[in-house]
């Protein structure tokens, strides 16, 4: 299940604590999710409380405590009806006989779209953030996420990804460089640096001088092109480029428009960083055993190619929580991701965290739309 959170939207919300994995919460329970309507003002408050409990110390919260923390006059027999209510609706659960309550992921999901307040970054933080990414940032693409990620990681305590084409975007030089015989090196620079490496078969007998000459022909006609403009203009040119090249140097020429297709075919580039983050603040067996779980989880590296990818469709912040995706139906985490864009305004990547549930959200997901924004900027 995705679900797409726009640019936070509401002001103000303290900071809410929290990096930890404490208790492993109920998956959602499709099909029974209630709404947010139907939780009276009151009911409303204590669940609330609830959450910011587990998202501030990741224990169960009993009705005595709640009792003293409520804005209204309630005794602990009247908060513990309420929350045999939300706990009917699915929204809480006790973990143990006796104890006190959890939210449910189909409540945290109710809280995190409906009622959690999440404020802009200050001017000061905007500005830290900048000057930290501009200072590191190498003058490529590569060295643009993987300091946006570290940074990420960083600020949020967890591990930072980013899925980006690996394309190269307009096109500066083209080269051959012969391996042995019957494959050569296909080496794409774009301008802005981006490097793109692929092997290719030649054909048998191929002298060196064919490699530089469909190089030479290739660089007067694609420069400054995209990689898909490239290619359409070399089918176009290649009637007439018969009398020009030799039999064997227009194999290369086709079998570098080959390396194209490939490039065209929407191949992606992921970065992982920070994992060691997320042994931070473990405090029981289980919990380690989640946290083993969830590196297992980065490492299916095809799921969660597959999971990102599915957020840059969105066009804001897309948060994931649990059970939703499949990849985390185990671990029990959450991944809050925003997509970023090229020079051109396209969506080309995505950037984000990967922690437990019990995540600052009212923190990270402005600090991730925020870098992503600033991402798109850079990259521009």
């Amino acid at each position: 299940m995705t679900r797409d959170r726009q640019s936070p939207k509401t002001p103000g919300n303290q900071a809410i604590q929290g990096g930890g994995l404490a208790h492993a919460i109920p998956p959602l329970i499709l099909g029974k999710a209630p709404s947010l309507g139907q939780l009276d003002d009151r009911t409303r408050t204590i669940f609330k409380l609830i959450v910011e409990s587990y998202l501030s110390n990741g224990e169960p919260v009993g009705s005595r405590n709640l009792a003293r923390g409520l804005p209204m006059a309630l005794s602990p027999a009247s908060v513990r009806n309420v929350m045999s209510d939300l706990e009917h609706l699915g929204l809480i659960y006790a973990p143990h006989t006796s104890a006190g309550r959890l939210p449910t992921e189909s409540g945290l999901r109710m809280f995190v779209d409906g009622i959690l307040e999440v404020g802009k970054l200050a001017d000061v933080e905007r500005n830290a953030l900048d000057n930290q990414l501009r200072a590191k940032t190498e003058n490529s693409v590569e060295g643009v996420l993987a300091d946006a990620t570290e940074m990420v990681s960083g600020l949020s305590r967890c591990a930072g990804v980013v899925l980006t084409d690996t394309q190269v975007g307009r096109l500066k030089h083209i080269e051959f460089v012969a391996l042995e015989p019957g494959k050569a090196l296909v080496v794409l620079v774009g301008e802005d640096n981006r490097v793109e490496n692929r092997i290719i078969t030649t054909p048998t007998g191929l002298p060196p001088s064919a490699l530089t000459e469909a190089a030479n022909y290739l660089n007067a006609q694609i420069r400054g092109l995209t990689l898909a403009d490239a290619k359409s203009r070399i089918e176009a040119e290649q009637l007439s480029a018969r009398s020009e090249l030799d039999q064997l140097t227009q194999k290369v020429v086709q079998a570098g428009l080959a390396t194209w297709s490939g490039a065209l075919d929407g191949r992606k580039s992921l970065i992982v960083r920070g994992q060691s983050n997320l042994l931070q603040n473990v405090g029981a067996i289980e919990d380690l055993e989640r946290i083993r779980s969830l590196f297992d989880d980065l490492e299916t590296k095809n799921e969660l190619i597959r999971l990102l990818g599915s957020a840059e469709k969105g066009d804001g912040v897309s948060i994931f929580i649990g059970s939703e995706t499949k990849l985390f139906s185990l671990s029990g985490s959450s991944l809050i991701v925003a997509p970023f864009k090229d020079a051109e305004h396209k969506i080309v990547g995505v950037l984000g965290v990967i922690g437990p549930t019990r995540l600052n959200y009212a923190r990270i997901i402005p600090v991730v739309d925020y870098t992503a924004r600033l991402v798109s900027r850079l990259l521009t």
